[in-house]
């Protein structure tokens, strides 16, 4: 059984549907909570867990203000996502047009991956090194 999440990096996006959509269909995260808005902050706060452990929650931009992720710009953020199937993720990736900033390499501290920048510019790397 994969563990609950404890650590979630949070981002914020202009069009969070979209990033939704990206994370979901693309990387392969999965949509665990979504919790809808209104026009001007279409996504409150969503969630999307990671399969092999983990997740990530985001929002949209806009609307009222709601504390300390009001402060987050969209683009700012980076995420590295631990997976024994990089080479599938790669591939989907690579067909979804998103710009590659590293290809597929193999590190001499072990790992597969590579990384990419998501539509509004965050960071995101995919690789099979699971830390020290």
């Amino acid at each position: 059984m994969t563990p609950q999440p404890t650590v979630w990096p949070a981002f914020r996006y202009n069009d969070a549907p979209a990033a939704v959509r990206f994370l979901v269909d693309v990387l392969g995260f999965q949509e665990t909570l979504v919790v809808p808005g209104t026009p001007e902050r279409e996504i409150v706060h969503a969630e999307l867990t990671w399969p092999e452990g983990g997740g990530v929650m985001l929002g949209s931009t806009g609307g009222p203000c709601d504390g300390v992720h009001d402060a987050m710009r969209p683009g700012g953020g980076a995420a590295y996502v631990v997976s024994d199937h990089v080479d599938e993720i790669y591939a989907r990736v690579k067909d979804s047009g998103v710009t590659i900033t590293e290809e597929l390499t193999d590190t001499d501290y072990g790992s597969h991956g590579f990384s990419l920048r998501d539509s509004e510019g965050n960071s995101w790397s995919v690789g099979t090194y699971r830390g020290a």
